[in-house]
């Protein structure tokens, strides 16, 4: 079969679902322009911004994807690539799209809070510090790997550290330019042209003149960019390096689409479907957590009810920015998995364990797309350069992610130190950053990485619960979320006890005790959601009775 139908089919069937299934969510949400979204009730020029959809969308797309929907599908293939591609388009649209516009929707209905707050609304104060806390700890955990892979990718690729750096000068300049020229519609399109060609430029200088630091140095660096990033005003450096990055992801679907047409590769690997790995595991539940971004990511509820919802400016553009920004990622996912199945399961094989999953990705739509005449090594050097580019849009939005996070904990906290946190983004975001670097310090995340798969699903899960609980109390039948989250509690619970048993066996009790802590945490939640919803519950018996 040629590879050009995979994309083909895969695209007509998220198209249609955002059309047809997408429909039957936006009625069930019941999203309406009629609400005044949080962006303009409590405006601060700082994390609450209105901005056009097509910008949030840019900064939401930026921040979910990242490496996760290469990474994922690549290693999951293993299994076999069609159960891949099964999960990925039955997840992003049933699963994924489901879970992202909920969360963001159930935000923009609480003042733009996170899921913790939405759980303490709605579950309980209990709840929320719960959620808070397992919540906070895996950003912090993100924000350390982050900043660990970024600083190696610089130093083994100088040209990449250049050219992130010149980005994210492009981007305050073109967040000053806005800022200035906002009462202008075509000043911004013409900014926004201009803006996205230097970037592409950027890209080829960046090679040009490689930048050279130590591992030490690029870590405070980058943890101080992240610093800056989460205290200045959203669209000074956030907002406008997401949205201008994401044109990097778009030119690059575009470009392996239109390399898929003129090369026109045939799918080489044979369509067998392994039950078991031995280095992975089972393909259930293991697929499932493997391929996470692409089908569905607890990381991208945090986004959406995080940054994401302080910045829609109609309710509305919930729709295009929730659903469809998880459908784009998961057709993203495709374009991963193409890049792979046009090798033979052999050399699948031995390059993965070779050359991990990203060159691998950079490797096979690099040599895709230059079919459209451009030379290899300069296409796989752009697929490489796409990739990393998003790792630290990741590091500087869970750094943003995280502050927010660690000042709702502390909302309700009478005693002096606990209000400065809540109300101080310099403060909170200096705990975030010192928390990262002791974690970076001790090597504790080199240890604890292995469990995040597992963690993330475990954070969709409960994501699912929070908006199904929340679903319920505004009589709303919540059907199309308990589904997605019974499977994902399957998954998680089954992961994580597999999880707790392997390390036992192997005497990583560090990771055994985790992954215990977070099954029992998965149960709490769960209890104190049918306690909340009990209460619910009960006067209206009492009533008929």
């Amino acid at each position: 079969m040629q590879l050009i139908y995979l994309f083909l089919l895969s695209g007509i069937i998220l198209w249609g679902a955002y059309f047809t299934y997408g429909r039957f969510v936006f009625k069930k949400f019941k999203i309406t322009n009629k609400n005044i979204t949080p962006s303009h009730r409590l405006k601060d020029g700082v994390d609450y911004v209105p901005s056009k959809p097509i910008v949030v969308l840019g900064h939401h797309f930026a921040s979910i994807a990242g490496a996760g929907p290469i990474v994922g599908p690549i290693i999951a293939i293993t299994f076999g690539w069609i159960p891949a591609v099964i999960w990925i388009l039955i997840g992003g649209i049933f699963f994924g799209a489901v879970h992202d516009l909920g969360s963001m929707v159930a935000s923009l209905r609480n003042d733009g809070k996170s899921i913790g707050v939405i759980i303490q609304n709605n579950i309980g104060k209990k709840g929320k510090q719960l959620f808070i806390l397992f919540s906070f700890s895996t950003l912090i955990l993100i924000i350390a790997v982050f900043a660990d892979i970024i600083a190696k990718t610089f130093i083994n690729n100088a040209g990449v550290a250049s050219a992130s750096i010149l980005f994210i000068l492009l981007a305050i300049t073109f967040g000053v330019v806005t800022k200035f020229t906002a009462n202008k519609k075509s000043a911004f399109l013409i900014a926004t042209i201009i803006g996205v060609g230097i970037m592409y430029y950027f890209v080829y200088l960046g090679m040009q003149i490689p930048f050279v630091l130590d591992y030490q140095t690029w870590i405070y660096i980058l943890l101080a960019y992240a610093f800056v990033a989460s205290v200045t005003p959203v669209a000074m450096l956030l907002q406008p390096r997401d949205y201008l990055n994401s044109f990097l992801l778009y030119g690059l679907i575009l470009a392996a689409v239109v390399g898929v047409i003129v090369a026109n590769p045939t799918i080489v690997m044979d369509t067998e479907v392994q039950v078991s790995s031995d280095t992975l595991g089972y393909i259930f539940p293991v697929l499932f957590v493997t391929i996470a971004c692409g089908a569905i990511s607890g990381f991208h509820s945090l986004v959406a009810s995080g940054t994401t919802s302080k910045q829609i400016d109609k309710e509305e553009d919930a729709k295009v920015i929730g659903f469809g920004g998880m459908l784009i990622e998961s057709f993203l996912a495709i374009i991963s998995v193409g890049a792979v199945i046009v090798l033979t399961r052999s050399d699948y094989v031995s390059r993965l364990a070779e050359q991990g999953p990203v060159p691998l990705f950079a490797d096979g739509l690099g040599n895709i797309i230059s079919a459209m005449g451009i030379s290899e090594p300069f296409a796989v050097g752009f697929v490489a350069l796409t990739v990393s580019a998003f790792a630290l849009t990741t590091l500087d939005t869970c750094t943003r992610l995280a502050r927010f996070t660690l000042q709702e904990y502390f909302e309700d906290v009478k005693q002096p130190i606990g209000q400065r946190l809540s109300q101080n983004r310099y403060l909170s975001t200096g705990v975030v950053v010192i928390l990262s670097v002791l974690l970076l310090k001790s090597g504790g995340f080199a240890t604890l990485w292995p469990i995040f798969g597992s963690a993330n699903q475990l954070l969709a899960a409960l994501a699912l619960l929070t908006v199904s609980v929340w679903l319920i109390k505004k009589k709303v039948n919540p059907t199309f979320v308990t589904i997605p989250m019974f499977f994902m509690f399957s998954v998680t619970l089954s992961s994580l006890g597999l999880f707790a048993w392997q390390n036992f066996k192997q005497e990583s009790y560090v990771l055994s005790i985790i992954a215990a802590i977070l099954f029992v945490l998965s149960f709490a939640l769960i209890f104190l959601a049918k306690k909340s919803l009990s209460k619910e519950i009960k006067p209206k018996e009492m009533v008929r009775s």
